[in-house]
C-alpha cells in the first residue's frame, strides 16, 4: 500500500490556533520556569480531571521518579509494581535506589493482581506502584486496603488513564499520588509533558523544589533538585489540546466500535472488557491472538508490517525479563503476564483513522 499506517499519529490543534496562542511569548520572551501558560494548564487540569492538586513536569517519566522521590523511601527497600508496562515504570524505582519486586497481572485486563500482592509483601516493602495498563482500572479499593494493613504507599502509574473517571471521581485522587505521561503518543499530549496529581499539598512543594533545583528564592535552594518543568510551548500545546479532548475521544471511541463489530467474529482474537465503575479514555486498542487463531502473534504482526500497518507488541518482553533487569531482583513466578506479552498486539488507533483504513487492516486478519 502507498500510506503507511503507525499504531499512533499525535493529537494536534489546527495550526493557525497553535501559532495564534504562542504568539505572546515573542512579547514577553518568559519561555520556561512556570509561565503563566504551566500555571493556566495546571489549574484547568485540575478542573478536568477532578482532582485537588496538579503539578506539571517535562515528561511522564520524571514525573514518576521524582514522585517516588517525594515520598522519601529509605535506599535499598522494595516496591511492588508489575512486569507488564512500559518500561519507564521500572526504570524509574531502580534509578531512586529501590528495588523492584514484580507481580504477576490478571489476565483479563493486564493489572496488577490484587490477590497476589499480600504474600510479597517483606519488612522491606515502602510502597506499591500498580499501572492503569492501556486506561484498564486497576483493584482500587483491594490495593488500598492491603496498603492501610501494612502501612505503605500506593503511588499510580496512570500514563494511560488521562480523562477516565472511576465511580465518578478523577481516576487521579486514588492512592497518595497518581503519575501521567502527555507525550506525544497519548490520547491528551503536551508535545512531551507529564503530570503528578496528589490529595496532600505538601506533595507539591517537594515536587516544585524537586523539579526546580531545589530554588525558592533567588539567594534560597532548599533542597537537591533536578530540572523537569514543563515549557510554555509544550503548556500551551496541551491548553490547544485540551479544548479538543472531548471530541478526540469520541472519535477514537468510533474508531475501537468498528474495530470490535470488525474482528469479535474471529476465532482466537480476543478483545479486553473495561471495567463497568470506570469511564474509557480509548487512547489503545490492544487485542489478543490466542492459540485458536490460524497464526501466531508474530506472524500476524509480519503481515500487517509487509502490508504497511504498523502495530505494536505492547508489552514485550516484560520489563523484568529485560537485559537491564533480568536476574537481578527477587524471583517471581509471573505465567500470566509472560503469557500476555506473548499475546498482546495493539493495533493502530488516532483520531483521523478512517473506517475505510480499519476495514483493510481487520481484513488482514
Amino acid at each position: 500500500m502507498d500510506k503507511e499506517i503507525f499504531v499512533t499519529r499525535s493529537s494536534m490543534p489546527d495550526y493557525k490556533e497553535y501559532t495564534e496562542a504562542i504568539k505572546p511569548l515573542w512579547n514577553t520572551h518568559w519561555l520556561t520556569n512556570m509561565g503563566i501558560y504551566h500555571k493556566q494548564l495546571e489549574l484547568l487540569l485540575k478542573e478536568y480531571m477532578k482532582v485537588p492538586d496538579v503539578s506539571l513536569t517535562v515528561n511522564g517519566h520524571m514525573a514518576l521518579e521524582l514522585a517516588i522521590q517525594a515520598f522519601d523511601f529509605p535506599k535499598d527497600t522494595e516496591v511492588i509494581t508489575t512486569p507488564f508496562t512500559f518500561i519507564s515504570t521500572t526504570h524509574a524505582i531502580v534509578r531512586n535506589g529501590l528495588a523492584p519486586v514484580f507481580c504477576d497481572v490478571k489476565p483479563d485486563d493486564g493489572t496488577i493482581d490484587e490477590t497476589k500482592i499480600e504474600n510479597l509483601i517483606t519488612e522491606k516493602t515502602v510502597a506499591i506502584i500498580p499501572v492503569h495498563v492501556y486506561g484498564h482500572v486497576c483493584n482500587i479499593e483491594e490495593i488500598q486496603k492491603i496498603a492501610e494493613k501494612y502501612n505503605i504507599k500506593v503511588i499510580y502509574d496512570a500514563a494511560h488513564a488521562f480523562g477516565i473517571e472511576y465511580e465518578g471521581n478523577g481516576i487521579g485522587v486514588y492512592g497518595d499520588a497518581s503519575v501521567f505521561s502527555f507525550h506525544a503518543t497519548k490520547v491528551f499530549n503536551t508535545v512531551e509533558g507529564g503530570a503528578v496529581t496528589f490529595n496532600d499539598h505538601k506533595i507539591y512543594e517537594k515536587l516544585y523544589n524537586l523539579k526546580n533545583f531545589g530554588i525558592r528564592g533567588e539567594e534560597l535552594v532548599t533542597q537537591v533538585g533536578a530540572n523537569a518543568k514543563m515549557n510554555e510551548f509544550c503548556a500551551i500545546m496541551g491548553l490547544c489540546n485540551l479544548k479538543h479532548i472531548s471530541s478526540a475521544m469520541e472519535a477514537r471511541k468510533h474508531i475501537v466500535e468498528h474495530y470490535i463489530r470488525r474482528l469479535r467474529e474471529i476465532e482466537g482474537i480476543i478483545t479486553f472488557e473495561g471495567n463497568e465503575k470506570s469511564t474509557k479514555n480509548y487512547a489503545y486498542f490492544p487485542i489478543l491472538i490466542t492459540n485458536t487463531y490460524k497464526s501466531s502473534r508474530n506472524e500476524i504482526y509480519e503481515k500487517l508490517k509487509e502490508n504497511g500497518v504498523h502495530a505494536r507488541k505492547y508489552f514485550y518482553p516484560v520489563t523484568s525479563d529485560q537485559a537491564c533487569f533480568k536476574n537481578k531482583y527477587r524471583y517471581i513466578d509471573i505465567p500470566c503476564a509472560r503469557s500476555l506479552a506473548e499475546q498482546v498486539l495493539t493495533l493502530p488507533l488516532y483520531e483521523g483513522l478512517s473506517d475505510e483504513e480499519v476495514d483493510m487492516i481487520a481484513d488482514l486478519f
